[in-house]
């Protein structure tokens, strides 16, 4: 199969957890996910099967949003609850004070990424370096807080839904909110409410998946992998030119059979004359011609 599963990841699972169990599954090996998700964490995590695993990069790379509990008063060494507790602090601020301290965190930032990570640093993943005791240097990343919106204050509690880049760690976010307010901050829990164009709403369990896949229909709900082009504008080979077009080839506006009036850099997706997806192409105006960006076609797709 090649498509994209929009699975809703449970807590307890690790990204490659849910990697392995679709491949018994689905009875393929080709299958890849589009970014990880902490184990405690629950929520969207699209999972690319066949050719649509060349996709994976593309979709890692998208804006999420995230549903977390911020639990003010504590500070922990994996800036989450589940970690060993470093300090408790009494929570002394008025409501308006962790309002107005959260959403100063709205715009670009730089952010520095948790021991607790797979990031690695020499070599060495940091959660692998933080379970040795060790703690190393780590250098800042910008990322971007699109928006915060504050659902629930409860104190010491509270409920938001942040919308942020690629690359952006909600427990930290936690951690340096807790550190503007003086009190310290967990992240208590955590749900992915959408990756790029994903949903919560729409994803899918694995037992719901299996029970699909028992009946035969799992067919039914794998989003086409050029679904997640649908903004571009489709392009069709003629038919003497699409083996060329198979083979990876930039394409003349003459090897199509309604080109359009394109400009420079502008995208589109390609197809056969069957309407078989053969890939994303840009416009290069300098060369007048449609130039391959990412194919879903050939052996390897």
């Amino acid at each position: 199969m090649n498509g994209i599963l929009n699975i809703h990841k449970e807590p307890g699972y690790t990204s490659f957890d849910v990697v392995a169990k679709l491949r018994g599954i689905c009875r393929q090996k080709k299958i890849g996910h589009t970014g990880t998700l902490d184990p405690a964490a629950s929520g969207v995590l699209p999972v690319c099967l066949g050719n649509a695993t060349r996709l994976c990069g593309m979709l890692t790379d998208k804006d999420k949003e995230y549903r977390a509990v911020l639990l003010l008063g504590r500070e922990t060494d994996t800036q989450d609850a589940t970690g060993r507790t470093l300090a408790i602090k009494p929570v002394e601020i008025s409501q308006e004070q962790a309002r107005q301290a959260i959403l100063s965190f709205e715009g670009g930032y730089d952010q520095i990424p948790p021991m607790y990570s797979a990031l690695k640093v020499n070599g060495k993943k940091l959660c692998d370096l933080a379970r040795a005791g060790k703690e190393v240097d780590r250098k800042s990343r910008s990322v971007v807080i699109h928006s915060i919106r504050i659902e629930e204050i409860s104190l010491p509690r509270v409920t938001m839904t942040v919308c942020c880049s690629k690359g952006t760690y909600i427990r930290t976010l936690c951690h340096d909110i807790g550190q503007a307010l003086g009190c310290g901050g967990v992240m208590e829990t955590l749900v992915r409410t959408r990756s790029g164009q994903f949903k919560l709403e729409d994803a899918r369990t694995l037992s719901q998946i299996e029970a699909l896949a028992q009946e035969g229909r799992l067919q039914e709900i794998l989003i086409p992998t050029d679904a997640v082009f649908a903004g571009y504008p489709a392009l069709y080979v003629r038919q003497e030119w699409q083996r060329l077009a198979e083979n990876g080839n930039a394409l003349l506006q003459e090897h199509l059979t309604e080109p359009g009036t394109p400009g420079e850099g502008q995208q589109a997706r390609v197809y056969t004359r069957d309407g078989r997806f053969l890939g994303v192409y840009a416009w290069q105006e300098e060369k007048a011609r449609w130039k391959p960006v990412k194919m879903f076609v050939g052996k390897d797709a």
